[in-house]
């Protein structure tokens, strides 16, 4: 079967490799100049199998207003507000405020979560990709006693589902972490022992290599522009390719996978995908003392800054802004994260040598990824997955492989469905 793959990030990448594993032939499109360049080039690092969880989260309705106004604070919003952040943000609250629903959201998205780390590690296995990848966990530090309390309830929940995590006494924190200053707020840290770390980008090059090894057609700079269909199936798509000329291209079958321009390719087939670009920043420098730096992942909550371990850099990021697509790189912006790798791990980096990055996480407004088919009987979906594309990247490409295959999905996707914002 030939399956065109719209998108070429990470999420686009890994569903291309399995299925062309299947044995499909396979097409990926992709409108920049290669895999991994757009949310998946500068991330967090992290792959945080255990720390996911839905966006349209209760607890935080009411802190988000404080972080609005404070200068350091992780939330952002454009003054005035697009109508399309307003909108989103309305749909959030209604999520957050359904109940049951965050915990329903949350546990799904661990399991999917288990499951990519499954993933991640037979395909490290399979294959020789060098992207400094690891997977020596994750700590998620508490400066506040009320910090501590929420990881001992997070804790609880990891247990209940076989997920391997420890409460770590400030004193086993400095232990796991020999780099980091003693100076800081600190009254314990949740460790998720078996969370993983790699440069997101250089995976996605190194993986679109082994397809192409295997015969998969990655064609960049393209834009595609719509889907042909009638009312059973996909016929082809339109794209405009690298020489500026309008192409129809025929399938058998199509994923699109293409995070917050998704929407744009299927609503006129009649079905909204809600997603917003949440926009983040990072950093990435060189380390200067690396026996001061971090082993692996930190997750500093005094700042809400994520600083990862990438062999000699250090990859920090940060934020959750609302403002649609303005790229734009606010120095105030930098100068917190800088600011959260001071505090914590001072002089580990060179910090005047940052390269600076933002980019769009596709953000569903209650937070689990979309995934499954789509209003056609052979059109795919494996999108909007929001802030954790790199951690449920190999899981959510292998199950929907096995939903085009035609197969029971290894992760139930209940939480997961693409008609869930029209029910």
């Amino acid at each position: 079967m030939h399956v065109v793959v719209v998108g070429g990030g990470v999420v686009g990448v890994t569903t291309a490799w399995e299925l062309s594993r299947r044995g499909h032939q396979v097409t990926v499109l992709e409108r920049l100049s290669m895999a991994g360049s757009e949310t998946s080039k500068g991330n967090a690092a992290q792959r945080s199998y255990g720390v996911v969880y839905p966006w349209a989260d209760p607890s935080m309705v009411f802190k988000a207003l404080p972080w609005l106004v404070k200068q350091d604070g992780p939330l952002k919003l454009r003054m005035p507000p697009s109508l399309a952040a307003v909108k989103f943000m309305f749909s959030t609250l209604r999520y957050a405020w359904s109940p049951g629903l965050f915990g329903f959201n949350k546990r799904a998205m661990l399991r999917l979560g288990i499951h990519s780390r499954e993933r991640f590690l037979k395909l490290e296995e399979e294959l020789d990709l060098g992207f400094d990848g690891g997977h020596r966990g994750l700590l998620h530090l508490a400066s506040t006693p009320e910090e501590l309390e929420v990881h001992r309830g997070t804790h609880r929940l990891l247990n209940e589902m076989g997920i391997a995590s420890r409460l770590l006494t400030p004193k086993q924190v400095y232990e796991v972490e020999p780099g980091m200053a003693e100076n800081g707020p600190l009254y314990g840290a949740l460790s998720y022992d078996t969370d993983g770390t790699g440069d997101c980008h250089l995976f996605s090059l190194a993986l679109a290599k082994a397809c192409e090894e295997k015969g998969v057609n990655f064609r960049y700079n393209v834009q595609v522009k719509r889907l042909v269909a009638n009312s059973q199936a996909v016929e082809s798509v339109v794209l405009q390719n690298e020489n500026g000329q309008q192409e129809t291209l025929e399938a058998d079958a199509f994923v699109i996978s293409a995070g917050c321009w998704s929407d744009e390719l299927v609503r006129p087939l009649g079905l909204k995908l809600p997603i917003y670009p949440i926009k983040g920043y990072s950093i990435t420098v060189p380390l200067k003392s690396p026996d001061n730096a971090p082993v692996s992942t930190i997750h500093d909550d005094n700042f809400k800054v994520v600083s990862t371990r990438l062999g000699d850099r250090l990859r920090s990021t940060g934020f959750v802004e609302l403002t649609d697509f303005n790229r734009d790189i606010p120095e105030a912006r930098i100068a917190t994260i800088r600011k959260s790798v001071e505090s914590r791990f001072p002089g580990c980096a060179d910090l005047d040598a940052a390269e600076t990055w933002t980019g769009f996480r596709p953000m569903t407004p209650d937070g689990p990824a979309i995934i499954g088919r789509g209003p056609r009987e052979n059109l795919y979906l494996n999108t909007g997955h929001g802030t954790f594309g790199w951690t449920f990247s190999a899981g959510s490409a292998d199950v929907i492989a096995q939903v085009l295959d035609g197969e029971e999905p290894a992760v139930c996707l209940d939480a997961f469905r693409p008609r869930r914002y029209q029910e």
